[in-house]
């Protein structure tokens, strides 16, 4: 559960990037260091039932994807073929150190 909100709050913050137009806007800005904030310690809280580089993975890789997602839907970003390659490779590589055994 707290991998989860680790990558809520970072997908959260990382959407509030735009808005905060280079740190210049107060409550944007705000509101996006919050969120890094509660990402972080969600992820370190995470850390101590499941190994770093498995809940880093999933934390870059499942924001990563989101934020792909987000820029396409709400903030007219186009998706590409390497876009989507890319994404294919972080999933690919999270579920090869998920099978793996990274613990």
């Amino acid at each position: 559960m707290f991998l989860l909100g680790a990558i809520a709050a970072e997908i959260a913050a990382t959407s509030l990037m735009k808005a905060t137009e280079g740190f210049t806007r107060l409550w944007p800005t705000l509101a996006c260091i919050a969120g890094y904030a509660i990402s972080l310690v969600l992820l370190s809280q995470a850390v101590k039932g499941v190994s770093v580089g498995v809940a880093y993975a999933l934390w870059s890789a499942l924001g990563t994807a989101a934020i792909v997602a987000i820029g396409a839907a709400f903030l007219g970003e186009p998706i590409t073929v390497v876009k989507v390659a890319g994404i294919s490779l972080i999933i690919a590589g999270v579920v090869t150190l998920n099978l793996g055994g990274a613990s």
